[in-house]
């Protein structure tokens, strides 16, 4: 398998397959808000369109990076989102990079979003699928951040290699910046086990598939192969 690890900004095409990684805390937030039962999560471009969308549908949950907010349910903490209860109901997430980064490659023919909490059952969709060219879009400090370039490695690997330990992968992300800046409190809207849930491995049986509904970007678990 042909693999690429871009940056939002170096992404000057469209690719056939893309993994939208980010691990502190998008996707790991997304999986969590399917794992307490959500329907689907909408990928919202901006914060203003976060709040129509709510107002044009008040019984949907919307979620932002930092503290809470006026219109806002929830901020993108998987600490705090773990404790709400969300049975069938639809999400909308606006963050500062995972959101931008699955918009970003919208037109791809197969989109999917990544954390750790999600790597095998990712890289078990990829090894189904096949196919022989993946771009790993890593969301975070212009693709140099090393907790989503990490994931992104490990998930590579496990696609073609079934024996690849994650503890290295995972030690990076630990000690990266965005674990650093959560651990200090330099980010806002943060639940102390935040960096924790983060770095769980494979805590969710499903892959995380997004894909155009009503000119909306809307994300869905996947459980199966195909």
């Amino acid at each position: 398998m042909k693999t690429r690890f871009l940056g939002i900004p170096e992404l000057t095409e469209t690719p056939p397959v893309a993994v939208v990684v980010d691990v502190m805390r998008a996707y790991t937030v997304a999986a969590w808000a399917f794992a307490q039962g959500a329907e689907k999560i909408v990928l919202a471009e901006s914060l203003d369109e976060a709040l129509a969308l709510k107002t044009r549908h008040p019984d949907w949950v919307a979620l932002k990076d930092g503290p809470p907010a006026p219109g806002f349910d929830a901020v993108n903490s998987p600490g705090l989102l773990r404790s709400v209860g969300l049975g069938g109901r639809t999400v909308v997430q606006k963050t500062t990079a995972g959101t931008v980064g699955a918009l970003a490659v919208k037109e791809a023919s197969l989109v999917l979003c990544a954390g750790f909490v999600v790597a095998e059952a990712t890289a078990r969709l990829l090894r189904a699928r096949g196919g022989d060219s993946v771009t790993f879009v890593v969301t975070g400090e212009d693709g140099r951040a090393d907790e989503d370039l990490a994931c992104a490695q490990y998930i590579a690997r496990r696609v073609t290699e079934d024996g690849t330990e994650a503890d290295g992968f995972l030690r990076r992300a630990g000690t990266s910046r965005a674990a650093r800046e959560l651990a200090e409190g330099v980010r806002r809207g943060v639940h102390p086990d935040d960096i924790a849930l983060c770095l769980e491995l494979d805590r969710f049986p499903f892959a995380m598939v997004a894909t155009s509904e009503d000119s909306l970007m809307v994300l869905r678990p996947h459980t199966g192969d195909r």
